[in-house]
Parts: structure tokens; sequence; C-alpha cells
């Protein structure tokens, strides 16, 4: 039967037809040359606004180091978190074509705002005199109106990144069919080429938008990114036709609360007794998504199992519409909440891996600000240091797909690929050695700055590269590996909520490093000694220790991912090998972690 909402939606519908048939018309890179055509138009208005947000608020609106990083970092949080909400609309209500599709439309108007705040004199307050040696002065702060046009924009771009953030990676993945050896490794190049044009994006945002930003007008470089969600929507409505789009299937939210109290009403049962009891496990809807995975029951958490007892006759015969679900839930609903729970040590790792790689788009970008950034009579724009991690990033992941994985395959047919594990592990490493590394480079840069009175450090912007890049290697090991195991680990049913779970990992990410930021500047300074952030004057402060914190935090991560959370994460792969073929564990295709 057709689908009723399936034009609206932009979907397709089974009509009767085998799989085969009717995923050979849509689907696979034919329909990905249109998500990744959008994704590259919709990184470029974004990182056109991200990459030179903080500087755009510290030279035009008058804000402080650490009012416009605290600035930054909150409203980075909220476009981290609000994509749990937009993958709460898009697995209940919308569906992911028509969350993208309105996604696009406010991300669209509040880059809208921001360029007619860019635009209009009025809207902002007048510049400060140009700073001395010793910094800024003079500087009238902005009014309430003035910043209301400001985060009024803001406010629609994140609540556009809400949806675009959870739906556009699972609606990439959901044109792959995982069951087969070809659709995982496809998903596998989906995940890394993604990120390879998401650099690709970030090098034109910074090398064109910013460039004139910084040196041409506010104005024009804001329109730009506004022309470029009006292309990316475009493509994305060009590409309708060609898209596997599943019905909403309900809340996966709603169904894990449901799983915990109906295991809570239940803790009465024994469950030690499992051969006596008889398990709720009622088929898929196959008219949902006829790709769906049905989930074997295991013996992991078994307190959640109480969730499926049956423990009335009536609830037997697998009938759903018998069923209260808050106190009968199915296997599949249990072994889902399961998947969760297996991967949260790990997601919680990544929360703090991920800090130090939130410092290169606020602090480092300030400590750019005050090196010498001169070449002969041309001054590198500081947003500019932000290509620097999208480089390293590139070009591990063309090493890594064109060098190392071909090599590997020829010299071995097991474990051509780097394990999750593996490279969340190298990433945290890669965390620890990045806040150290920053923290040595500042000591430099300040000390030259006060040793000849400059405001300006005499220090070149080069001596920032190497933590520029780290932070990158950052991003390319446990960034990419996290997104890879919440999209491909968790049941397919998952894949929006998997894409949530990364984004709201960053969100606490940024919203702990402002809570940081804020201890630290109330907790130093005091008794006339010098603060570690605060002021409009790096040189006045000690930045380094603020980035040795980091570090520090970054080695207790180091020994909990090593010996709790990566226990969390073997369990969790064996617990999903079910989906790996036999043949394709023999030819080395599988992604299980080796036995330790």
């Amino acid at each position: 039967m057709v689908n009723e909402n399936s034009a609206s939606e932009g979907q397709i519908s089974v009509q009767n037809l085998p799989l085969s048939s009717s995923t050979k018309k849509k689907g696979g890179w034919r329909a990905i040359r249109y998500i990744l055509a959008n994704e590259t138009f919709e990184k470029v208005a974004s990182m056109g606004l991200i990459a030179n947000l903080i500087v755009y608020m510290h030279t035009q609106y008058n804000m402080d180091n650490t009012a416009s990083a605290q600035v930054f970092t909150i409203w980075a949080g909220s476009t981290n978190f609000l994509p749990l909400v937009g993958a709460y609309i898009a697995d209940a209500y919308a569906g992911k074509f028509k969350t993208l599709f309105f996604s696009s439309i406010a991300s669209f108007l509040g880059m809208g705002f921001v360029a007619l705040g860019a635009g209009v004199p009025s809207l902002r307050p007048p510049s400060c005199s140009s700073h001395s040696e010793t910094g800024y002065s003079d500087c009238i702060p902005a009014t309430g109106s003035q910043l209301a046009i400001l985060y009024i924009g803001l406010a629609l771009f994140a609540i556009g990144s809400g949806g675009l953030r959870p739906c556009n990676i699972s609606f990439g993945a959901d044109q792959f069919d995982t069951t087969t050896e070809k659709g995982r490794s496809q998903l596998e190049s989906f995940f890394n080429w993604w990120y390879f044009l998401f650099t690709v994006a970030l090098l034109l945002a910074l090398t064109v938008v910013v460039y004139i930003q910084t040196n041409v007008s506010w104005f024009l470089g804001f329109i730009i990114p506004t022309v470029c969600f009006a292309c990316s929507l475009t493509i994305f409505i060009l590409g309708r036709n060609t898209y596997i789009c599943s019905k909403p299937k309900g809340s996966v939210i709603s169904d894990l609360v449901k799983v915990v109290v109906a295991a809570n009403r239940n803790r009465h049962v024994d469950i030690k007794k499992d051969t006596e009891l008889s398990f709720y496990d009622p088929p898929l809807d196959s008219e949902l998504d006829p790709r769906m995975t049905k989930l074997p029951h295991t013996n992991r958490f078994r307190f959640f199992d109480k969730a499926a007892v049956i423990t009335k006759p009536s609830e037997s015969g697998n009938d759903v519409k018998s069923v209260d679900t808050w106190r009968l839930c199915s296997v599949q609903n249990v072994e889902e909440l399961k998947s969760v729970i297996g991967t949260l040590p790990v997601w919680l790792a990544g929360i703090l891996c991920f800090l130090s790689m939130t410092q290169a788009n606020s602090f480092g970008i300030l400590q750019v600000i005050q090196t010498h950034k001169s070449i002969g009579k041309f001054v590198i724009p500081p947003a500019w240091m932000g290509l620097v991690p999208m480089i390293a990033l590139s070009l591990w992941i063309f090493l890594y797909e064109k060098i190392y994985v071909p090599y590997k395959d020829t010299r071995n047919k097991r474990g051509t690929r780097l394990t999750v594990e593996q490279r969340i592990l190298t990433g945290i490493v890669l965390s620890i050695v990045c806040m150290v590394v920053s923290g040595l480079v500042e000591v430099r840069r300040r000390e030259a700055a006060l040793k000849h009175g400059l405001f300006e450090s005499p220090v070149s912007i080069w001596w920032l590269v190497p933590q520029f890049a780290l932070s990158g290697l950052v991003e390319a090991f446990a960034a990419v590996a996290m997104m890879e195991l919440l999209t491909s680990y968790w049941p397919d049913s998952m894949k929006t909520l998997g894409g949530a779970m990364f984004f709201l990992s960053l969100s606490i990410c940024n919203y702990l490093n402002s809570l940081m930021i804020k201890i630290i500047e109330s907790a130093t300074g005091k008794n006339g000694t010098i603060p570690w952030l605060g002021g409009n004057d790096l040189n006045k402060n000690r930045l380094e220790y603020y980035y040795y914190t980091i570090a520090f935090l970054a080695g207790l991560n180091l020994l909990y991912f090593q010996f709790i959370a990566r226990r969390f994460l073997y369990s969790e792969v064996l617990q999903t090998s079910s989906k790996v073929d036999p043949e394709d564990e023999e030819n080395g295709n599988s992604n299980m972690l080796p036995h330790t």
C-alpha cells in the first residue's frame, strides 16, 4: 500500500515489492551524491559563522576574552544539545526528510539575522579605540537590543543545527543496506568521506569566507554563508526522488524510558529462573523499515529483561494492541536499551577527550590574535588557524584510506582497519599531548610579549600550528570512531539517536568548558596573584595553567578508558557480532575488537 505521506516526505514506500527490487532504484551512492553535496554547502555556511564567531564578537560587539569565550561555548553547547530534541522529533513525528528540510530553513533564517546585525551599523556598538601596546581601551559595550539581534540569529541557527546534525549522517547511513558486506564497507567509507568533505567545506569557509569577513566586509562575509544555506536546501530538494526514507517509527527515547519503568514495575520477578519465563518477543513491523534487524536476546544487564517477562496470560500471543507498553516491553526494545547502556562508558570517555578540541576555536584563536601574524605585508586572519586541524584530519583520512588500508590488505587477510578501541585510545593520548604542547607554547608566547612590553607577542603564529594540528588528529581518531560506534554498533532503529548522542557529548563538553572557565576566573587572581583567565589581554593571564588542568583531566580519562570503559566496548561489539557474517569475519572484514 502506498504511504500517504510519501510525497511530502520525499520518501518511497515498499508497495508490496521485495526489498531488493525497491531499494535498487533508490539509495546507495546515487542518493549519497545529493546528501554529500548538500552537506558540503551546509558546512561551508556553518563554518563560515563558527570559525570566526569569537573574533566577530570580540571585535564587533566589544566582548572581552572570557565573555566571548563563554558565549561561544554556551552557544556551541546548545547547538550540540538540541540534536537530541531534533532526533526525538524526527523519530517520533516528522521523519528525517522533513526534519532536515525545516531545520535548513531555520539555519538559513538564523544566518540572515547575523548578517543583518553585521550590515546595519546601529545594530552594533561603536568600535573600540585602537589598542595600544597595553591592550584595548574605551570600549562601549553592546546594548540589550543590539545583542538581541545577534542572539536571535544564533538561536535560530542552533535550532536548525538541532535537526541537521542528528539526521544528516543517519539519513546518509539509511541509504546503505548494512546486512551485506558491501553495504557495511560503503557505510564505513561514507563516514570517512563525510568527514573529508566537511574538511573541504571548512577549507573553503576559512580561505574565502573568513578572509572576506576579516579584510573586506563582515556583512558580505555573512551574506555568502546565507546564500550557501539556500544552495544546500535546493540541492537537498532536488535529490528527493533518490532517497530511501523510512516512516517515523515512534520515539526511541520513549521506548527506552518505558523499558526502565517496566523493569522497575516487574522488579519482583526472579530473572534467574529464565527457563521458566516467557518473554514478549513480537515480530517487527516490516512496514516501518523492511531492512530493520531483529535483535536476539542477550544475557547482559539482566535486570532490564524483567521488562519483557510475560506475567499475565492475557499478554501472551504477541498481540501488540493488547499490551500496556509501560508494563511490558518487547525483547527488541530491551536489547536497544542494553546497546545504549553498553556504550555509555565509552561515550563518557569521549566527553573529556573532546575537551581539548574545543580549545582551538576559543582560547586558541585568542592566542593567535596576540601573536605575530604578518608574512611580509600580508596579515593572516586569526580564524585561518582553524584550517590546521582540518588539514591534519583530512590528511590522516586520506593516508589511512588510500595508503594504510590498501597496504595492510596486501600484507594481511584479517584486521586491515584500526578498531574503534584503538582509534579512541589514540585520540585520548593525543588529547593529552595537545594540551601539554598548548601550555608550553603559551609560556613561550607570553614570556616573549612581556619581555618586549608588547600586546602582540613577537613569537610567530607558526608556533601555534602543532597544537592546532594535534587538535585535528584528536578529532580524526576519537571523533570519527565515536560517531561510527554510535551509528554502526547501535540497532538500525537508533541511528538518529546515535548521531544525537554524539553531538550531546560535544554539548556537555562545551558546557563543562564554560563551567571550568567561570570557576577558574572566579578562583584565581586573588590576593594579588596573576589570574589564569580574564580581561582582554592574555599576557596578564596564565592560560597555560588552564591547559595543564585539561591535560591532567585527560590523563585521568586515559586511565578510565584503559581499565574501565574499554571493557564495555569489547562487550558491546561482541553482542553486535551477530550482524557480522562468518564469511566476512574470515575475510578480515569484521570490526570486532581483538581478544585481550
